[in-house]
């Protein structure tokens, strides 16, 4: 006797916790941002909005094609991907523009400066060189959403993946708080602490129900 495999997750499934977490970060970034003394509001905002739009678009898409193909059938994977990948980008760009704008408000000297900004690229650009390598940056935008034999894959344990199954969120990141520290900016520091704590609200939310629904 089979059991029959559960339903996808519904669309809400997850999200009071999404929601109720970025309403929070979104008030705490407020308080810092006003102590700082409101620096740069287009660059800040736009950093901290381009994060919003990228989870919450891949939340949206990965649950309706879960539930219907619904992307499949309209904008297709490649569609998927280049507005995954648009939204990613602009995660950098943004946040590197307000820390060029903001640049020096650290007040970090020299030396110290360079080694914390080595200390947290290197493990953050290892970690997304891992994932190009032996994960795949398609696989890794949520190709097991869209593609059945994603989900066959074997775990991959080569890379950053020997120490953590989760590199991308816990040493990818790593790369927002380097651009902070190395551009001195108090601003970009605050959004890439944001940033990092906002992509867990997304596991937990979003990408772990997903998880358990296509890996059980």
């Amino acid at each position: 006797m089979t059991t029959a495999k559960k339903p996808p997750p519904g669309v809400w499934v997850g999200q009071p916790l999404h929601f109720a977490c970025l309403a929070f970060l979104l008030a705490l970034v407020w308080v810092v941002w006003t102590f700082l003394g409101e620096p740069f509001p287009f660059a800040f905002w736009s950093a901290v909005a381009f994060p919003v739009g990228h989870q919450v678009f891949v939340w949206l898409a990965w649950r309706l094609e879960l539930r219907s193909s619904a992307v499949s059938r309209t904008i297709g994977f490649l569609g998927y991907r280049m507005a995954f990948f648009f939204l990613f980008g602009g995660r950098f760009i943004s946040l590197t523009a307000l820390a060029w704008l903001d640049r020096g408000s650290l007040n970090l000297q020299t030396i110290p400066l360079t080694i914390v900004t080595t200390i947290l690229a290197l493990p953050g650009i290892y970690a997304i060189y891992s994932v190009k390598r032996y994960f795949g940056m398609i696989r890794a935008a949520g190709a097991d959403h869209f593609d059945p034999r994603y989900r066959n894959m074997p775990l991959v344990r080569e890379g950053i993946f020997r120490f953590t199954s989760n590199g991308m969120y816990l040493y990818a990141f790593l790369l927002f708080w380097a651009i902070a520290v190395g551009f001195n900016s108090t601003a970009a520091l605050t959004v890439a602490a944001y940033s990092h704590a906002y992509i867990w609200v997304h596991f937990y939310s979003t990408e772990k129900p997903d998880m358990d629904y296509l890996y059980a």
